[in-house]
């Protein structure tokens, strides 16, 4: 997958928008459903690398098995990895996009998963 590729498939998520909110890293970008992150991507940057949100278990799980799963960069280990992109296969990075905009969604208010249930 491409920073092109990455960015487009994180926005075709419903509901999703895109943000550079971090003034110290301009080069930081982050996709949120319903206000919330879902994933940091510095998307001009190589190695391309994605942190995404993940239930603990498999968090753990996914580093044991992939070197290009670790802990997430400057945030809380045990809810968020960050994943080199080009070492795991496209479809992987892609599943582990969902699951995380999915574990977002699962923590909105009810009215707002049921907004994004009807667009």
């Amino acid at each position: 997958m491409t920073a092109p590729g990455i960015a487009a498939y994180c926005l075709g998520l419903n509901g999703t928008s895109e943000d550079t909110p971090f003034p110290r890293s301009p080069g930081l970008t982050v996709f949120k459903v319903g206000g919330r992150i879902f994933a940091f991507c510095a998307l001009g940057e190589l190695p391309l690398k994605i942190s995404l949100k993940c239930d603990p278990d498999d968090a753990l799980r996914l580093r044991e098995a992939h070197p290009a799963v670790v802990p997430g960069w400057h945030l809380n280990k045990r809810h968020w990895n960050t994943v080199t992109v080009g070492e795991l296969p496209a479809r992987m990075v892609r599943e582990l996009i969902e699951d995380s905009y999915d574990l977002v969604v699962a923590g909105l208010p009810k009215a707002e998963r049921l907004r994004l249930d009807r667009a």
